[in-house]
């Protein structure tokens, strides 16, 4: 019984880090850029069906933010606003805004990957999520966060040489 439990956690695990990785070749579209490299992407019935990354100074919006954009592509590719069966990875812990609009539409896990002290709206600043909404969002963090961290510092560093 144990074994048939290790082997389905190291599935579960081995597929959160294919959804990770997705977001994070987002992210490196982001750096490419030169917008801050947060990617994401969200999945239905364990297939992806929406991916993006940060497009803030593109789109000159303050709502291009990575999570925000591909729940939007997916409310298209599903038909609904209403993503309950949905789960997002984003490599970067969501803002209240991105946390908000995830309440909204009924995210039913988030996965993220490296903290974000100065904006997180999940653990770090505050916590949105345990606010208790008429919807709840079932949170994991720490999915590649070296990987995810590592790009961010990158981006400030090359910023800074500039």
């Amino acid at each position: 019984m144990s074994q048939d439990r290790d082997i389905i956690m190291k599935s579960q695990e081995n597929l959160k880090n294919k959804y990770m990785k997705a977001a994070l070749k987002e992210a490196e579209k982001a750096f490419l850029k030169d917008e801050v490299p947060v990617g994401a992407v969200v999945v239905y019935q364990n297939k992806i069906i929406a991916r993006a990354h940060n497009l803030r100074e593109k789109k000159q919006s303050f709502h291009a933010h990575a999570e925000f954009l591909a729940m939007m592509k997916a409310t298209k590719k599903i038909g609904s606003w209403r993503l309950e069966d949905c789960d997002v990875y984003v490599t970067m812990e969501p803002c209240p805004m991105c946390a908000g609009a995830m309440i909204q539409a009924r995210i039913k896990h988030l996965y993220y990957g490296t903290k974000d002290p100065k904006a997180g709206g999940v653990d770090s600043v505050i916590q949105l999520l345990d606010v208790p909404f008429n919807h709840h969002i079932e949170v994991e963090s720490g999915i590649m966060a070296e990987e995810s961290q590592k790009i961010v510092k990158d981006f400030f560093k090359k910023l800074r040489t500039k």
